[in-house]
């Protein structure tokens, strides 16, 4: 199963003049992989695909791979608004070497199940890799519903579904009435609760700034089935995970995550515009505390483990 761990949507740094700063976007590489992420996506949501052409998003594509340099796996979003785009932008993913796709529904057309369903074989029949569904609703106006599902689950590249539609129900039926397919947390602040009903990935916007306390819940709740710890994990997180769902400058947020990592973050493209101070203070703060509680967390683990001995 390439879908597997923490995978990290990866940001895309901007230079001054509004275009794509490749030294800062490899050094966004090699800090996720130094830090133990277990696969990275170039030219998902978090990344602003929407704002990049089709030749910078190729381009991602193939330097990421070039930088991964097999390390960890490396798959690629293959959104758009055109059917025809989507599946190009397969095609080149299958070129350039990646280990799967990332496909959501295509915005503002609203298709319905069978169509959504017959798009979506398309494409992953264009790429030729293991396919990763993104199921986003509130961007995308489209919902990967049961009737949807029922149709693409006899695809055998259909792997998993990133689940980003905040629905605790669709938690539910996925895990329960569709468990052949891998289940992908999408929704950050619900993390927990994926990984309780076997979730086995967490594409994680946050781990571009966050990733050893992510990587964390991920092997407490998703490798050692500690839950107990896991809860004390994801209470530090909540406040951060919050913030960043209901602030309303997601991007902005998580490159400013970035930048307190030491990792060149920058300012989104257009449409998009910097965060306030305000917010970028608010942003600092969060993170500090979540810091100090993990830093309480990782000390209250090694005095029982002493004890234990």
């Amino acid at each position: 199963m390439p879908f597997k761990g923490i995978i990290t949507p990866l940001i895309t740094p901007f230079a001054r003049g509004g275009e794509v700063d490749w030294r800062a976007w490899r050094q966004v590489i090699e800090f996720q992989i130094a830090q133990g992420v277990h696969g990275i996506i170039a030219g998902g949501t978090t990344g602003e695909y929407y704002a990049l052409s089709d030749d910078e998003r190729v381009a991602q594509f193939r330097e990421a791979k070039a930088v991964a340099r097999g390390r960890i796996p490396v798959f690629g979003g293959v959104g758009a608004l055109r059917g025809e785009q989507s599946v190009g932008m397969a095609k080149a993913a299958r070129e350039a070497g990646l280990d799967g796709i990332l496909l959501p529904a295509p915005p503002y057309s609203l298709p319905a199940a069978d169509e959504l369903a017959a798009h979506c074989m398309r494409v992953g029949r264009a790429a030729g890799l293991p396919v990763m569904l993104y199921n986003f609703p509130a961007r995308t106006g489209a919902d990967m519903n049961p009737d949807f599902l029922r149709r693409i689950v006899r695809e055998k590249n259909f792997r998993a579904i990133k689940e980003s539609s905040g629905g605790i129900e669709r938690l539910h039926l996925l895990a329960r009435e569709f468990s052949s397919i891998s289940l992908s947390c999408g929704a950050d602040d619900q993390a927990l609760e994926f990984f309780a009903w076997g979730a086995e990935s967490w594409v994680c916007a946050a781990a571009n700034g966050l990733p050893q306390e992510v990587v964390a819940l991920y092997e407490a709740c998703a490798v050692r089935g500690d839950f107990a710890l896991g809860r004390k994990i994801m209470s530090a997180l909540l406040p951060m995970m919050t913030l960043l769902e209901n602030g309303g400058k997601f991007i902005q947020c998580v490159k400013c995550l970035c930048e307190l990592a030491g990792v060149p973050g920058g300012n989104p493209r257009l449409p998009l515009r910097p965060m306030s101070a305000r917010l970028r203070r608010d942003t600092k703060k969060t993170a500090a505390t979540l810091k100090a509680e993990m830093t309480k967390i990782k000390g209250l683990q090694a005095r029982k483990k002493s004890a234990a001995r």
